[in-house]
């Protein structure tokens, strides 16, 4: 069969976030002729934001390429099993396996690995330490727009962090996974052993953990490589 370009992409924010940070992506990808459908996800429970993911996917016509970046992994894991879903990409994302969850997956962090400042449960919700946000989520993005990120966080339920994945749709699909090296979110060895697991095609960027913020291009071209393979 020769390859055909999908056309349908899908976009899956992550935990502390919403989907607004997806715009530099978003206008790389529409202008050069994609459908793109960006999700906002509750972050409540994995299952709500899965519900969220598919309807979404429900109304692209043709098959999808869904993305997820960071807790959105998590989601796109359960959701790629979606019949319209042919590749998946992980930006800097969680890739669970079955029975797991993103609270197994930093159960154990590496050796060194940096931790992530976040604030004890308020009411069932976590947030960042605002004074710590941009160092550890967002260095790399223009100061002004890391206060702004800081200052306008989504509060993410515990719940969503417990939700267990049934069924990994990377174990039917094909994967790419964008490796953050400057990533103190979720560490870079972390990063390569989820990708090497679910056998994702792998690019490697010099950038924060909000790299799809501060470098969309090369989100969007391991998108548009995503998308450009026809799958078997």
């Amino acid at each position: 069969m020769p390859e055909e370009t999908i056309k349908n992409v899908v976009l899956v924010h992550g935990g502390f976030v919403d989907g607004s940070g997806w715009q530099g992506v978003y206008d790389l990808l529409t202008a050069e002729g994609y459908n793109v459908s960006v999700v906002q996800n509750p972050t409540v429970s994995l299952d709500d934001d899965v519900a969220v993911t598919k309807r979404a996917i429900a109304d692209c016509e043709g098959p999808v390429v869904l993305v997820g970046h960071s807790y959105g992994g998590a989601v796109v894991t359960e959701a790629g099993t979606d019949e319209k879903v042919t590749a998946l990409v992980y930006v800097a994302g969680f890739v669970p396996d079955a029975g797991e969850s993103v609270n197994t997956l930093i159960a154990d962090p590496p050796p060194g690995a940096p931790v992530p400042p976040i604030l004890p449960p308020q009411d069932g919700f976590l947030f960042l330490d605002r004074e710590k946000f941009a160092a550890s989520f967002a260095a790399d993005v223009q100061p002004q727009q890391a206060a702004f990120m800081a200052d306008s966080q989504v509060p993410w339920g515990v719940g969503a962090l417990e939700g267990a994945i049934t069924k990994p749709a990377w174990r039917g699909l094909p994967s790419w996974y964008l490796i953050t090296t400057e990533d103190q979110m979720i560490p870079p060895p972390a990063q390569r052993a989820m990708s090497e697991r679910a056998g994702s095609s792998v690019t490697e960027v010099s950038a924060s953990h909000s790299v799809y913020v501060s470098q969309p291009q090369a989100v969007a071209s391991l998108i548009k490589e995503a998308a450009g393979r026809q799958t078997p």
